[in-house]
């Protein structure tokens, strides 16, 4: 009886605590959904006892899941993912430099894949001026895009430019040197419009850099303070940012 009072005690506790950080897994043993589950193991304390109910439970749901997936089904590679991690660790949670880590390894095997095509693997539309625009609901008229031309000169590199700008980017990201001048910017365009994001720094520092929709970019720049900017999707977004170390903006998301 006692151990059962201390296991309810155990649990009250932790289920306060997760409402206290602003989400409630007060049910979450009767859950079926697998966001919610895999959610609920990388917020708990690693001493919930739910948690050796749970996980069992979320990995079975997933190896079922993919078992009967379309095979066009785009979240089965993510649900591969999560199941390998649950097999090795108490739950998907990875820290900021494990994340830095798993990026830079995709990067790296994309531009390795371009430099042997020799040529640009980036599938987008070409911009145009009414492809992306914005809807002014007071005047009822679409903007058109400004920066369609730029945007089609930038992404058109001859195939000599593409390789110096793909070894440079490799090079930077093999480069773990923190007393280097440089270092790599990624960019990823949640939104439906393609973008330019133009990097201002001191004097006359610039860069610019294309993204098509639901793309991402990557560019090699000097460290130090810039203002980021971009028109996207007809919304200006501007943000100053210390480029001190690699990092990733995510543009677009909602």
């Amino acid at each position: 009886m006692k151990k059962v009072l201390l296991l309810l005690g155990c649990m009250f506790f932790f289920m306060v605590s997760a409402q206290k950080k602003g989400k409630d897994y007060s049910d979450i043993l009767k859950s079926k959904n697998i966001y919610e589950i895999n959610a609920f193991l990388r917020d708990a304390h690693p001493d919930d006892p739910r948690r050796s109910v749970l996980k069992p439970r979320v990995m079975e749901m997933m190896k079922e899941y993919i078992k009967n997936a379309h095979p066009a089904d785009q979240k089965v590679k993510d649900m591969q993912e999560m199941l390998a991690m649950l097999r090795r660790r108490p739950s998907t949670k990875i820290t900021f430099d494990e994340m830095n880590a798993i990026i830079k390894q995709k990067q790296i095997a994309k531009y390795k894949a371009e430099l042997a095509a020799k040529q640009s693997t980036t599938v987008y539309t070409p911009s145009t001026a009414q492809n992306t625009y914005v809807v002014n609901a007071n005047a009822n008229a679409a903007i058109p895009n400004t920066e369609a031309e730029e945007f089609n000169m930038l992404m058109a590199v001859s195939p000599v430019e593409h390789k110096n700008r793909t070894v440079k980017i490799l090079n930077s990201l093999f480069d773990n040197n923190p007393n280097a001048k440089e270092c790599i910017v990624l960019i990823r365009n949640k939104s439906d419009c393609n973008i330019i994001v133009r990097m201002e720094g001191v004097g006359t520092t610039k860069y610019r850099l294309a993204v098509p929709a639901q793309g991402e970019g990557s560019i090699v720049i000097d460290k130090g303070q810039y203002l980021f900017t971009s028109l996207v999707c007809g919304a200006q977004y501007a943000s100053q940012k210390t480029i001190e170390r690699p990092i990733m903006v995510a543009l677009g998301g909602q």
